[in-house]
């Protein structure tokens, strides 16, 4: 059985490094470098640079997460669930 999980390398800040995402991570990660005009190793760099903690790949995860649930909740303001 073939791992949803995508090992890439990719180029962050001039090293080469190896990211393992669910593909659906990899798409999201296309969309807002594409949407931001930037490439995916500038976005991943990016994103390298404001992590607090963890690992790279969760960094990753977390901000395309944040990033959908964002747009979600400004599309439909409605639907923001009271805290």
């Amino acid at each position: 059985m073939k791992s949803p999980v995508v090992k890439r390398s990719i180029v962050v800040a001039g090293h080469k490094t190896s990211v393992s995402l669910e593909e659906a991570f990899w798409n999201g990660m296309k969309e807002i470098s594409g949407l931001r005009n930037m490439t995916l190793s500038e976005l991943v760099g990016e994103i390298d640079n404001n992590r607090q903690q963890g690992n790279l790949s969760s960094a990753i995860r977390l901000f395309v997460l944040d990033y959908f649930k964002s747009r979600a909740m400004a599309a439909h303001p409605e639907k923001v669930p009271a805290q």
